[in-house]
Formats: structure tokens, C-alpha cells, sequence
């Protein structure tokens, strides 16, 4: 009888529900099933801004901050090398001229100087440099790109320091003045540097002759007269230079492009210091006189290069040999007898030569010939 009781009641609970039921309880299983949805999709909302929270932390703790400027560096070995600027720290030295830099990569570089080797290739023309970037530059002299603009006149320039250089001609605002001489200039670090030409503050030292400069950029450039460096070099022939300006003037050669102008005459000049030299020649001033003869000169560089005769001063030694010259010119021109450098090329006939007279010279006779 029991028995029979717990069949009855099993039978009664696998009998099915009524339609309405069943439809009531779907939807009620549609509802549960909307809402694990929306908990998950919160769910993972709140992962992603916990990862998100996480990744920000891992990089503010990458962060490698600099106490000097506030810069801020991933790596730390590079805050390292950007702390030398604040410090003025150069490890790296120059075995053969005792040079010294901040970065490896900068002595790497400074090696090649000495070595004359030339790794980086033009595939173009096959002429061979010393950096990945000076070869770069090279290579738009063969894709005529020129995207650096002139905001004012709207020349167009291969290199970004040519055209910041030629921006300069338009117009420069030079609003501070120095009262000793009534020089004025676009910048207050420009009228700082040459106040010093008045104060007579020479603390830069040669560290090869007893000679002392006011600014250190004047005694590095010296002091590759000693170490026979050339840094700067001219993309489109290979020409090296001792300092950026140097450089710029050479590179003006290439152009064709005389951006100062004399009023009265007309003519151009590559620099403002030509165009000023120049119009003595209209005055008929000679300010620079040498207080050994009297002889007076246009210029300062005249006058200069007259006074090595009274002091027999011959500053410019040939690293190569014991000749020593008065004009650092002249010790360039000395010093291709022995490399066999000959810069000076004719487009004719492909000819080369050491002086830039000799081209002159030689260039003549192919118009003699043709005429």
C-alpha cells in the first residue's frame, strides 16, 4: 500500500505543467538570462578599467623623471646620458686627440674623423660618409625634394638649418642692444656672448697653446686647428669643414644664392659680413689701422693677416710636416700635397685640382678651345 502510494506521487510530479505555466516560465528564465548578460558585460567593464588602471601604473613606474628640467624617459640608461647635458659630464675620450663626449655614439662618430673610414654608401653615386644622417641629407640632392619652406618668401630648401638660416635674412626684429656700442641683436644670448668683447673676459683656455677665448664655441673651433677636425661636411662634394658657418657659406656656393644686396651698386653677397666689407669700397673708409706702420685696411681680416708680418706670428701648423702659415687658408691648401685631396672639379672634362685658381684657370682654356 505504501508502495503504491510513492509510485502515485511520482507519477503526479512528472505529470506536466499547464500551458500557461510553461510560458510564464520561460520568460522568467529570458529575464534570469538578460541579467547574467548585464552582471558579465559589467563584469567585464570592471576588468578592462582595473587593466587599464594596472597598464597606467606599470608606466608611471617606467617613468624615469629628470630633477633638473622634468623631462621624462622610459629607459633609464637614457636619463642617465641626459643628465651629462646639466652636468657637463663626458666620459668618453678620444685616445689619439683627447676629445672628450657625452655620448658613446658621438666618440664612435668623432673615430671615423681619424680613421677616414666611411661606412655609409650612396647608392646613387657611390660617394661614401661617416653617419646614417649625413647620408641621408646626400641622398636629397638625387630626389630634388626640397620640403622645408620659407615662411616669408616661399623658397624651398633640402636641409631644415639652411632654411633657418635664410629666415633670418627677412627682416629680424633686433631688439636688444648693447649700451657700450650700440650694437643691437635678436637674441639676449647673442648680447650676453658679446658683451664680453668689451668686458675683455677670456675664460676659455687652449688646452694645446697659450691662446684664451671669451666664448666656448670660439675655443673649440680653434682647437681643430690643432686637431686637424672637420665636422662639418658638404652633402653635395664632400668638402669638410671646421664649423657650421663655414659650412653654410660653402653651401651658398652650391645654390647659387646671394641673399644680401648692395643699394648703391647692386651687387650681391652670400653674407652680411661681404656686404659690409663691401661698401667700403663706396666710403673709401679704411677704419682698421696697425698701430706698428699705420697702414690702414677696409677690413679686419686685411689688417689682421698684415700684422703676422711685423710679429712673424705663423699660427697654422701643418699636422703632416713642421711648415707653419700665417692663414689658415693657406695651411688648407699646404695640407692636399699631402692627403692628395682635390676638391675643385671641372664639369667639362672631370679634371680636379687643389685650388679653386687653378679650376679658374683651367676652365679658361675650354672657352679659349670653343671660341
Amino acid at each position: 500500500m505504501v508502495k503504491m502510494e510513492f509510485v502515485k506521487e511520482e507519477i503526479e510530479d512528472m505529470s506536466y505543467p499547464e500551458p500557461s505555466r510553461i510560458k510564464h516560465e520561460d520568460t522568467e528564465e529570458q529575464t534570469d538570462w538578460i541579467e547574467v548578460k548585464q552582471q558579465r558585460h559589467e563584469v567585464n567593464e570592471v576588468k578592462e578599467e582595473h587593466c587599464k588602471i594596472k597598464t597606467s601604473r606599470k608606466k608611471a613606474k617606467q617613468l624615469h623623471i629628470c630633477t633638473q628640467c622634468g623631462k621624462s624617459f622610459r629607459d633609464k640608461g637614457v636619463l642617465k646620458r641626459h643628465m651629462r647635458v646639466h652636468t657637463g659630464e663626458k666620459p668618453y675620450t678620444c685616445p689619439q686627440c683627447g676629445k672628450s663626449f657625452a655620448d658613446e655614439g658621438n666618440l664612435r662618430k668623432h673615430l671615423l674623423l681619424h680613421s677616414g673610414e666611411k661606412p655609409f654608401n650612396c647608392d646613387q653615386c657611390g660617394k661614401k660618409f661617416i653617419s646614417l644622417s649625413i647620408l641621408k641629407q646626400h641622398q636629397k640632392v638625387h630626389s630634388d625634394k626640397k620640403p622645408y619652406v620659407c615662411s616669408y618668401c616661399g623658397k624651398t630648401f633640402t636641409r631644415l638649418d639652411s632654411c633657418k638660416q635664410h629666415q633670418k635674412t627677412h627682416n629680424a626684429v633686433r631688439e636688444h642692444m648693447c649700451f657700450e656700442c650700440g650694437k643691437s641683436f635678436t637674441a639676449s644670448s647673442q648680447l650676453k656672448r658679446h658683451q664680453k668683447i668689451h668686458t675683455g673676459e677670456k675664460s676659455y683656455k687652449c688646452s694645446y697653446c697659450d691662446k684664451s677665448f671669451t666664448l666656448s664655441g670660439s675655443l673649440n673651433r680653434h682647437e681643430r686647428v690643432h686637431t686637424g677636425e672637420k665636422p662639418y661636411h658638404c652633402t653635395q662634394c664632400g668638402q669638410s669643414f671646421k664649423d657650421g658657418p663655414g659650412l653654410y657659406y660653402h653651401l651658398l656656393v652650391h645654390s647659387g644664392e646671394k641673399p644680401f644686396k648692395c643699394e648703391q651698386c647692386g651687387k650681391q653677397f652670400i653674407s652680411s659680413s661681404h656686404l659690409k666689407n663691401h661698401l667700403t669700397v663706396h666710403s673709401g673708409e679704411k677704419p682698421h689701422v696697425c698701430c706698428e706702420c699705420g697702414r690702414s685696411f677696409t677690413r679686419a681680416d686685411c689688417l689682421k693677416r698684415h700684422q703676422t708680418i711685423h710679429t712673424g706670428e705663423k699660427p697654422y701648423k701643418c699636422s703632416y710636416c713642421d711648415k707653419s702659415f700665417i692663414e689658415s687658408g693657406s695651411l688648407k691648401v699646404h695640407e692636399r700635397v699631402h692627403t692628395g685631396e682635390k676638391p675643385y672639379h671641372c664639369i667639362q672634362c672631370g679634371k680636379s685640382f687643389t685650388q679653386s685658381r687653378s679650376l679658374v684657370a683651367h676652365i679658361k682654356k675650354h672657352c679659349s678651345v670653343s671660341e
